[in-house]
Formats: structure tokens, sequence, C-alpha cells
């Protein structure tokens, strides 16, 4: 790896595209947005995908991920679109207490916590901080066609 490339690799910037390994080869496809927030697609190599190809694809999730995976560089950056005004939207994720199994609606950014039922919360993702072998497990059950067992146990 050149010495620029190795310091891109340190850096986490908004609108950097993402190749995460999953492994056989195949690659699949992120993008940086802001906090710790990144946006998976429904995309994977090999075929290579241009950088145009790649966002272009639909946005299969988007999850809080360790910051360690862009800073170390277990996934290569390998571009930078910036992103649009839809894709910066901030999601709402939910939460659910571990003793009461409340759950609640969770924004980030506010810090706001809404009460939620169950039915609120099916489509959207979990509150927590994900490991990249956790998104690759993710991605690869993905294009598999196969239930995640991550996602599975953090449902509502």
């Amino acid at each position: 790896m050149a010495k620029k490339d190795q310091k891109r690799a340190m850096r986490r910037k908004v609108g950097d595209v993402l190749r995460i390994p999953l492994g056989n080869g195949e690659n699949g496809f992120g993008r940086v947005l802001p906090s710790v927030l990144v946006a998976f697609y429904d995309a994977k190599s090999p075929p290579d995908l241009s950088i145009d190809e790649i966002v272009d694809r639909a946005i299969l999730f988007k999850v809080w991920v360790m910051d360690y995976a862009i800073k170390k560089g277990v996934w290569q950056v390998i571009g930078n679109v910036p992103p649009t005004e839809d894709l910066l939207v901030e999601p709402w994720f939910f939460k659910k207490d571990p003793i009461s199994e409340v759950l609640t609606l969770y924004r980030d950014s506010t810090g706001e916590e809404v009460p939620a039922k169950r039915s609120d919360c099916e489509k959207l993702e979990y509150a927590a901080v994900w490991d990249p072998e956790h998104v690759a497990d993710r991605l690869r059950d993905h294009f598999a066609g196969r239930p995640n067992m991550w996602v599975e146990s953090m449902r509502p």
C-alpha cells in the first residue's frame, strides 16, 4: 500500500466508498455517512463495478460501525462520492431495555428517545455499533439469500 493510501485509510471521510472483503474473492460495498454511520449497498464483486455503478445500487441497510474498520484499513477506501441529501437523512433506530423489554425509537444526533410498539420497530435497525466482521457476515448472508444470525438476535 502506498504511503498516500495508508494515510487515506486512517481518515474517515463522509462519502468514502468502501470495499468490504467477503471471502472467496468477493467484496461488498458501503459508503461512509456522518457520525459512525455507514450505508451498505446491494452490490458485490466480482463482476468488477465502477464507483458510479456501486452508488447507484439500492441501500440494503445503514448501521453504526466500529471506527477501526475504516481507520485501520480493514475496509479499503476505493473512492469518494458526496452523498445525496436523501442518503444523509438520519435513520431512526430502536432500543430494547434488557430488563423490562420496553421498546423505544432512538435518534442519535439529538439523543431523542420515544416510546414505541413492536410494529414501530420491526423495519428499523437495532441501536448497536457493529464490528466489521459481523457486517461482512450480514452481507454474505444477504447475497446467499439466508437469514443472518446477528440480525435475528436483535429483533424487537
